[in-house]
């Protein structure tokens, strides 16, 4: 592959990159405590010995799915061994608590199931020949192609999935386990209100105190959320996608497809929205008086389009990767544009229903950029960046401050990350990877503070307490928002691997800035930061090499130009003059026409490179560049 050597030395580093590292360094550390504190030496979490339920899998999962992320980010070695470790130990504890058989979720929603997911997806970014890996990636798609008898969940003719509950024991139908079923008063969901509001008698949600009502209310629920498919379902698009990165097996890409196209059609029939609930004839509203609306993780309950939003962002983003078709992001964008179409404008702020019941649209609130900017990640188009200035807009905010805050999706700064690339936030780099830091400070503070009883913490404990925080290092270093967190897959326009370590990410001492990404142009800057040690960095054009570089070309600190006018007067980290070669001023290109590219970073140098590329045109895999 074509290489560049870096020639400028970094006599002042940047100080995002010094940041950057050690950022990286404290998480790399960070995993120590937690998994003293919380986990057996075999890594099972120290919990209690029964838990009876359909739930809760997906937050032992959830505790830890950030660490091979990292790692393929530039983390420390350790981090994979002990991320395969983790996944490992939570398999075998929540197969002894009936919740896992064969390795996989034995069938609970997708919602949940996307959440733990993605965990799995990493580690097959992260180490993608290790035999467990390939062999569970076949085995879990299997479940869903049929290939399993005892999992029969898809029906090939209608292209449905047969049941909102779905796993290694195939469709698992009802709602719950509970004979009589029975959906009773809850403190933590009285906050979503009532599934349906159709049920003779009941009214409010306060009505399920009665144990009567609270039957009446279950029955229903178990006729009609417990068979059928529902939009959550789209998730497993990333679990088949997967299969395909691994092995290029055409009949992967064929199911995601097919299923993906038959929700479109679905969709089209119901004016564009997508239906919530489809029933085993194909009909939609089936099992619910003909409604496109109250189904499992649906319009109505429990979040509505903050869950559907997410599915058909994944569905309609796996469509394209396999395909390089990006008509298939019109699933994505007609949700989209319809809720904002509803939407009303409250103090100066654009707020859109996030959910629907028999008497229409409620639950307004402000439009999460995490949807917008999933779209234009997959596209750069010029219609989806303007979507996301209409509502920067029609926001009373400022998308430039930087919010201390971690939520479990470890997201929610995609405004000042938007504002960073078009030059109008040019210290961000600096500001999300000290909140960052932060937060890491903060959480290693309340594990050495915590004096929960293990025995009785909630399943929720172990993700709120999580010190890996990879908001910051995605976006900088990979130019792209975070993974959308209910299933979807890590898309980048690059990604990073150490020839010399044989392994991805970034190697030790080298820092990334993404500070530009455009439809066919991705600025990188990077930097070593060993004034000892040479580097040698492995650009891929795209998470998956789906994408192929056709220009490499060095941009000298001092040259002038529109590479680096709108940063010149505020990033003078990024841009400012420094000493370099003889070669100075002279126009560096060189010819890539290819999906990798080497970088060599002798010590203390950097470079900044713009990069010519053209969007899914390869055939996307996770294979590293020297298979």
């Amino acid at each position: 592959m074509p290489t560049i050597a870096a020639t400028t030395r970094s006599v002042y580093p940047p100080a995002w990159a010094a940041l950057q590292r050690q950022l990286i360094a404290t998480m790399n550390e960070s995993v120590y405590p937690m998994l003293e504190k919380y986990t057996d030496d075999d890594g099972t979490l120290i919990w209690r010995d029964e838990f009876i339920t359909r739930d809760g899998a997906d937050d032992g999962y959830e505790s830890f799915h950030t660490w091979p992320l990292l790692y393929i980010l530039g983390g420390g070695d350790h981090l994979l061994p002990l991320s395969i470790k983790e996944w490992d130990a939570v398999t075998w504890q929540f197969t002894g608590y009936g919740q896992i058989h064969k390795e996989f979720e034995i069938g609970y929603d997708w919602f949940h199931q996307g959440e733990s997911y993605i965990y799995f997806y990493y580690m097959s970014l992260a180490d993608p020949t290790g035999q467990k890996q390939v062999a569970r990636a076949q085995r879990f798609a299997g479940f869903y192609l049929n290939e399993d008898p005892e999992a029969p969940n898809y029906d090939p003719d209608l292209k449905l999935i047969r049941a909102p509950h779905n796993g290694s024991g195939g469709p698992r139908w009802g709602f719950s386990d509970e004979d009589p079923p029975s959906y009773g008063w809850g403190a933590s969901m009285r906050s979503y209100g009532l599934p349906f509001h159709d049920v003779p008698g009941i009214t409010h949600y306060d009505d399920l105190k009665d144990p009567a009502l609270a039957r009446r209310m279950g029955q229903a629920m178990h006729e009609r959320l417990g068979r059928g498919d529902v939009p959550a379902n789209l998730a497993v698009t990333s679990l088949v996608t997967n299969a395909y990165l691994h092995t290029g097996d055409e009949k992967y890409k064929r199911w995601v497809l097919d299923y993906v196209e038959a929700w479109i059609e679905r969709a089209q029939e119901n004016g564009g929205l997508l239906p919530d609930n489809v029933g085993l004839s194909g009909k939609i509203g089936e099992y619910n008086n003909g409604k496109w609306w109250g189904g499992l993780y649906g319009w109505t309950w429990p979040h509505g389009f903050y869950n559907i939003g997410m599915a058909a962002i994944i569905a309609a983003s796996n469509a394209l990767l396999l395909t390089g078709d990006q008509g298939y992001l019109d699933l994505a964008r007609t949700q989209i544009d319809r809720i904002i179409e509803q939407g009303i404008v409250e103090n100066g702020t654009l707020k859109v229903p996030y959910r629907y019941r028999d008497d229409g649209w409620f639950e307004y609130r402000e439009m999460d950029l995490l949807y917008p900017v999933a779209v234009w990640n997959m596209s750069m188009a010029t219609a989806d960046w303007q979507r996301i200035e209409h509502l920067r807009a029609s926001s009373a905010s400022d998308w430039r401050e930087v919010r201390s805050f971690r939520s479990k999706h470890d997201d929610g700064h995609e405004a000042p990350w938007l504002r960073f690339l078009v030059g109008d936030n040019p210290t961000y780099p600096e500001a999300i990877l000290s909140e960052s830091l932060g937060q890491v400070y903060h959480r290693m503070h309340r594990i050495r503070e915590d004096d929960e009883d293990l025995s009785q913490a909630n399943v929720h404990h172990w993700q709120q307490l999580n010190p890996v925080l990879t908001e910051g290092l995605v976006q900088t270093t990979l130019g792209a928002p975070q993974v959308v967190y209910n299933g979807g897959l890590l898309m980048s326009p690059v990604r990073y691997f150490d020839p010399q370590g044989r392994r991805a990410g970034l190697p030790t001492d080298v820092a990334a800035l993404v500070p530009k990404v455009e439809a066919g142009r991705t600025l990188v800057h990077l930097v070593n930061l060993s004034p000892v040690h040479d580097r040698e960095v492995v650009i891929q054009a795209g998470a998956f090499g789906e994408h192929r570089f056709t220009t490499a070309r060095a941009i000298d600190p001092a040259e002038p130009g529109p590479d680096r006018s709108e940063h010149v007067q505020h990033y003078p980290g990024l841009l400012e003059a420094r000493p370099t070669d003889d070669n100075a001023g002279q126009d560096h290109t060189t010819r890539v026409d290819g999906k990798h590219l080497t970088v060599q970073l002798p010590p203390g140098t950097e470079i900044q490179l713009s990069l010519g590329m053209e969007r899914f045109v390869n055939q996307p895999t996770v294979a590293f560049p020297w298979a």
